[in-house]
């Protein structure tokens, strides 16, 4: 099961985006996805990652997911705490 960047990379290489793209953008031609980011089926909203990216525009696909890489990384470490990580997916991220 693939999760994170690689499932974000197969979906903007579907959607033939142009880049440079603004946040907004993304989140419309790709339909505002929810991106799994651990093999449990955990995910986030890609509208939801990007609200936590100080960018609004990226230049590039790979600036895209450089950006979004960390923000992935800290949800999966998150939700994977078990009934605490259930507790703080309520909340903002």
């Amino acid at each position: 099961m693939e999760f994170g960047i690689p499932v974000l990379t197969k979906r903007l290489d579907d959607a033939e985006i142009q880049f440079p793209a603004t946040a907004d953008e993304l989140v419309e031609v790709l339909e505002a996805p929810s991106i799994p980011v651990d093999a449990s089926g955990n995910s986030i909203q890609l509208s939801a990652a990007m609200s936590t990216i100080d960018m609004n525009e990226f230049e590039s696909e790979q600036d895209l997911l450089n950006h979004l890489h960390p923000v992935f990384e800290e949800h999966r470490e998150r939700v994977s705490t078990g009934l605490l990580g259930s507790i703080l997916d309520f909340l903002p991220v």
